[in-house]
């Protein structure tokens, strides 16, 4: 991982402490960060934020500036995998958005609460 997925990384693993049920570990190239085994959220090299969504959600997602499937070496990913750009991330705020998203889309939103 280079200095850029680090600090992403240090970044997410702040906004999480509290969360005592996130696991991390070192994944296809991504530091991941997993809630009940499942991907949420990823530091990929560069300072990519790698996002699990649930498909419907990813394909409004897709649509945003910055935000593209994800491409794991050569292979895109389906619309549930996102890449958003370092750019979109820059403050705590829009990283908090993309932790939101991904919590939401997992069912593991902060309120416990699953909306469908």
């Amino acid at each position: 991982m280079d200095a850029a997925g680090n600090e992403l990384a240090d970044r997410i693993r702040a906004l999480l402490s509290a969360d005592v049920g996130i696991e991390e570990r070192r994944m296809f190239g991504t530091r991941a960060f997993l809630d009940d085994g499942r991907i949420l959220l990823g530091a990929r090299p560069g300072g990519v934020l790698l996002v699990r969504v649930d498909d419907e959600n990813g394909a409004a997602l897709v649509t945003r500036t910055g935000v593209a499937r994800a491409v794991m070496g050569s292979r895109t990913m389906g619309s549930g995998w996102l890449d958003v750009s370092p750019e979109v991330i820059e403050d705590d705020g829009g990283l908090m958005f993309w932790l939101d998203v991904a919590r939401e889309s997992s069912g593991s939103a902060t309120d416990g609460s699953n909306q469908d």
